[in-house]
C-alpha cells in the first residue's frame, strides 16, 4: 500500500471519528433541550428566575392558601429575584388559608426584600397577607383593614317546620355535628363557635399589634371589624406609606439595597386557568368580545359564589356577603 493510500484511510478514520463525536454531541444537546423544555413546560423552570430582577407576585380574588401559590412563594425565595413586591386586590378568604399565605411569605421576607402593594384592596385575609411584608404601601383611596374572624351556615329550621320536614339524628354527643343548619341554634352550640371565632380572633389581633408595633390603644381603635381607606389607614398605622409600585420599588432601593433599575417581572402559578370556575371563565370570554358590563356582574357572580363555599372560619369583607 503507498504511502498516499494509507494516509488517505488515516484522514478518512479520523474525519469519521470526528463526525461520531459530533453526532454524539448533537444527540446530547437535543436531549438537554428537550429536557429543559419540559421543564420549563411545567413550570419548574424558568430562564427569568435566574437574572437579577424584582419578583411581583399578584394575590387577588379569594384566598385559600392552597399548594400552588405556597409553592410559588417559596420559589421566589430560591429565584435570583432581589427584591420582591406582593400585589394585593384581595377581599380575604379563609383565615387558615391566609395563615399558609403569611407563613410563607415571612420566609421569603427573611431572604429577600418584600414590600405589599395594595390595589383596590387588602381586607381581613389578605391584610394578613400584606402583614407579612417589610412594608405596605396603599393608594389613597384603597380599602384595608376588616380585622376579624367570622363563621356563617345555614339554618334551615323554619323552612323544614313550614313544609312539616324534622330531621333526626343520633349523635355520640350533643356538640357533634354542630351547627346542623337543621334545627335552631343552641346556646351550647353558639358558644362553642364564638369560642373558636374569638381564639382565631385574638391570634389576628395579636398579629396586627406584632407586626405594626401597636399599643393596645391603638389596636383597639381599628379591631372592630371595619375596613378604612389608605388615607385612614396611614394616620392608624395599618399601612406606612400611601404609593404605588413606583413607590414601593424606589423604598427598597434606597432603604434595602435593592440595584436601581431592575426589570419587574410577573410569576403566575402553572395553570391558572385551572382555578377558574365556569362563572368565571364566562367572564372573560365576555370582556374579550367587549360585554365589558356582563363581565363585571359575572365576576361578581363568581366571588360571591365561591365566598359561600368557604368551609370553616373566614376571614373575608364582602358588601351583602358578609362583614
Amino acid at each position: 500500500m503507498s504511502n498516499s493510500s494509507a494516509d488517505y484511510i488515516v484522514d478518512r478514520r479520523l474525519l469519521q471519528r470526528k463526525l461520531s463525536f459530533w453526532r454524539v454531541a448533537a444527540v446530547v444537546l437535543l436531549i438537554a433541550l428537550l429536557v429543559f423544555a419540559g421543564l420549563r413546560i411545567s413550570g419548574k423552570v424558568s430562564p427569568a428566575s435566574y437574572s437579577p430582577q424584582i419578583a411581583r407576585l399578584t394575590i387577588s380574588g379569594l384566598i385559600t392558601g392552597d399548594r400552588e401559590t405556597v409553592k410559588l412563594i417559596d420559589d421566589v425565595a430560591k429565584s435570583g429575584a432581589k427584591g420582591v413586591i406582593i400585589s394585593i386586590d384581595s377581599p380575604g378568604g379563609t383565615t387558615t388559608g391566609a395563615e399558609r399565605i403569611y407563613d410563607a411569605i415571612r420566609r421569603l421576607s427573611a431572604k429577600k426584600p418584600t414590600v405589599a402593594v395594595v390595589g383596590n384592596m387588602a381586607a381581613s385575609g389578605a391584610y394578613i397577607a400584606a402583614l407579612s411584608a417589610d412594608r405596605i404601601f396603599a393608594q389613597g383611596n384603597s380599602l384595608v383593614g376588616s380585622i376579624g374572624v367570622l363563621i356563617q351556615y345555614p339554618n334551615f329550621a323554619k323552612l323544614l317546620d313550614t313544609v312539616g320536614v324534622k330531621m333526626d339524628a343520633v349523635k355520640s354527643a350533643p356538640l357533634k355535628a354542630e351547627p346542623s343548619g337543621y334545627e335552631p341554634t343552641s346556646p351550647e352550640v353558639r358558644a362553642a363557635l364564638a369560642a373558636l371565632v374569638n381564639d382565631s380572633y385574638e391570634w389576628f389581633k395579636g398579629l396586627v399589634k406584632q407586626r405594626r408595633g401597636m399599643t393596645d390603644a391603638q389596636l383597639a381603635a381599628v379591631d372592630d371589624g371595619r375596613i378604612y381607606t389608605g388615607r385612614q389607614a396611614l394616620g392608624l398605622k395599618l399601612i406606612d406609606e400611601i404609593g404605588d409600585e413606583r413607590a414601593a420599588i424606589a423604598w427598597m432601593e434606597k432603604v434595602k439595597g435593592v440595584p436601581h433599575n431592575l426589570p419587574v417581572r410577573d410569576w403566575k402559578s402553572e395553570s391558572e386557568l385551572e382555578k377558574l370556575g365556569i362563572l368565571s371563565t364566562s367572564a372573560k370570554i365576555a370582556d374579550a368580545v367587549g360585554l365589558g358590563s356582563l363581565a363585571r356582574a359575572l365576576d361578581r357572580g363568581a366571588d360571591y359564589a365561591q365566598a359561600r363555599l368557604l368551609d370553616g372560619l373566614v376571614s373575608i369583607w364582602q358588601v351583602g356577603a358578609t362583614d
